[in-house]
């Protein structure tokens, strides 16, 4: 008996983009900004990057709607920070159910379909450049997967889950923009640091069917999130003592670009999503203090909507996150004009 059912063979990744093409303008914006992300990795600006969106993208039209928004804040906050808006189209589950993102999913009320999916996820992509300037992050869930994007992302994050994983490893140390590895949910930070030993690195391997031979990405670095312990317990790790550590760490490794981006949510939080806006300020104040720690954080990670908390699927509420608490938009307003002052 069958226990996996092959329902068609899927485009691969040239074929869409030959399908839904970028323009010059377009290829142009995209240069321009990883030009400007990489030089904040580089520590030839001292702007602060901000991944920040919707705990996973959902609906076309309002997270649209939300990067909208954010370029017309960006504009009055470009001399202090970068913003990256976050697009995640494909969400982790713990147990393996529940909505796992918008490339299972183009609908989330509807059944799992995947040819939609990866011409939904690359429309979206492409309409937040064209429409408001932005190359936007995405979590690098399936590493196969990632070409379907690739001439379009500013940032890529390896969640928690992922960071120990051989292949996202291997396929981070071929991609050419900066690649985010997560601590895993343990907060064992030796897996994190050796993900980003493993990725700065170059490597031969397979992919998708290729031998292949990757440079190593310079731009591989830390994600703090916080760490759950065994009893299912939530602790962060963004204080100034983790901070701290962590450039220790970094002093004993020979690594370029030593960097790190707080992820202000999941355990750092404990998945209390009104935290996001006292941690934020707190990793600030910890920059105040000490140079080291000043020259390693290049960001934050938030996780932001239009509105406050969540829903479940089906609710309707216009962008109300149906997977994570987010903070909404009234108060991610206000949040970053804060941080553009304070920073």
């Amino acid at each position: 008996m069958k226990n996996m059912e092959f329902i068609r063979k899927l485009p691969i990744p040239q074929e869409i983009k030959a399908q839904y093409p970028i323009n010059a303008e377009m290829e142009k914006i995209k240069e321009e900004r990883d030009t400007e992300i990489k030089s904040v990795f580089r520590g030839e600006t001292d702007k602060l990057i901000l991944v920040i969106g919707p705990c996973s993208a959902d609906s076309e039209d309002s997270v649209l709607d939300y990067i909208t928004r954010l370029r017309g804040i960006q504009e009055k906050i470009r001399d202090r920070i970068v913003l990256i808006p976050r697009i995640y189209t494909g969400k982790p589950r713990t147990t393996g159910d529940g909505y796992k993102g918008m490339l299972h999913q183009p609908d989330p009320n509807e059944k799992p379909d995947l040819l939609r999916g990866i011409i939904a996820i690359r429309e979206l992509h492409m309409r937040a450049l064209k429409e408001t300037g932005f190359t936007c992050a995405d979590e690098m869930l399936y590493p196969e997967n990632h070409r379907y994007l690739n001439d379009l992302l500013g940032y890529v994050a390896i969640g928690a889950r992922s960071v120990e994983n051989q292949q996202h490893r291997l396929t981070a140390s071929g991609l050419s923009i900066p690649v985010g590895m997560k601590n895993p949910t343990s907060g064992d930070i030796s897996v994190m640091m050796n993900s980003i030993t493993a990725a700065q690195h170059g490597h031969a391997f397979i992919y998708r069917g290729w031998e292949v031979m990757s440079k190593g990405n310079p731009y591989a670095h830390a994600i703090l999130r916080g760490y759950v312990d065994d009893r299912g317990n939530s602790f962060p790790n963004y204080h100034y003592e983790d901070l701290l550590r962590l450039s220790e760490d970094y002093a004993k490794r020979d690594l370029a670009n030593p960097a790190v981006i707080v992820d202000t949510n999941h355990a750092n939080s404990g998945k209390k999503y009104l935290e996001q806006v006292r941690i934020a300020k707190e990793i600030l104040h910890s920059c105040r203090h000490n140079a080291d720690i000043r020259r390693m954080v290049k960001g934050l990670m938030i996780e932001s909507y239009i509105e406050d908390g969540s829903q479940k699927i089906g609710e309707g509420r216009y962008g109300c996150s149906i997977t994570d608490p987010c903070l909404g938009w009234e108060k991610t307003e206000r949040l970053l004009l804060d941080l553009a002052e304070a920073y």
